[in-house]
């Protein structure tokens, strides 16, 4: 089966995007330097590491946006990432004071859990999703 091994969080300010998902998440974002080589700096990249070697899940990348951000009210027309969280609600909370909107509100999903979608500072869709087989 073919996994999916990297994403890539596409933003106009990829500083501003990396302090919200470190600040949100925890995530450890540092800029991909290579020594001795001058990067211009729309080719910029960031490696996102989201948890441990032991822990599942992926790791992956931030970089400028190089065309124009979703449009408010469209339909998503990406792949959407959705993060475990172990408690939905304070993740929400945690999202908007960072900056984040709601774009659809929690919900349950019955004997599954609690999910919502966010927008990040940059407009792009992420889901939240905790764990609760007794939602319904």
């Amino acid at each position: 089966m073919n996994r999916v091994v990297h994403f890539e969080i596409q933003a106009a300010d990829p500083e501003r995007a990396a302090a919200f998902y470190r600040g949100v998440f925890g995530w450890d974002i540092k800029e991909w330097i290579i020594p001795g080589v001058k990067i211009p700096n729309e080719n910029r990249y960031w490696l996102v590491t989201t948890g441990s070697t032991e822990e599942p899940g992926i790791n992956g990348g931030l970089l400028f946006r190089r065309g124009p951000a979703p449009m408010e009210g469209q339909s998503v027309n990406a792949f959407v990432c959705t993060i475990a969280v172990p408690f939905i609600d304070y993740y929400l909370s945690k999202a908007l004071k960072a900056g984040a909107t709601v774009a659809v509100p929690k919900m349950s999903i019955k004997g599954v859990g609690w999910l919502a979608y966010i927008k990040d500072t940059e407009g792009n869709i992420v889901g939240l999703m905790q764990d609760d087989l007794s939602a319904g």
